[in-house]
């Protein structure tokens, strides 16, 4: 499994708060071991963001990536619920 961060992805990561960081890390280790792993409530997001999934990183901080060639996820934006939906 190969993952990449988009640009705009870095850019909102860096002014996230370090608690909400961590919880990204570990959200990303539990997504490399299983990506449909129960606790990440892994789920499409065609409406907003089209060939995009989301995952939950706290209760309210959502990930969204999309699924590329050969086993690539690039992770594309994340924030709140509010924020992205």
């Amino acid at each position: 499994m190969v993952i990449i961060f988009h640009s705009i992805f870095k850019k909102k990561f860096k002014k996230l708060s370090l608690k909400i960081q961590d919880c990204f890390c570990d959200r990303i280790i539990l997504f490399e071991n299983n990506k449909f792993n129960p606790i990440l409530n892994n789920h499409s997001v065609e409406k907003r963001f089209p060939d995009c999934r989301s995952i939950n990183i706290t209760g309210d901080y959502r990930a969204i990536f999309k699924e590329g060639k050969a086993n690539v996820y690039i992770f594309v934006n994340i924030g709140t619920h509010s924020e992205l939906y």
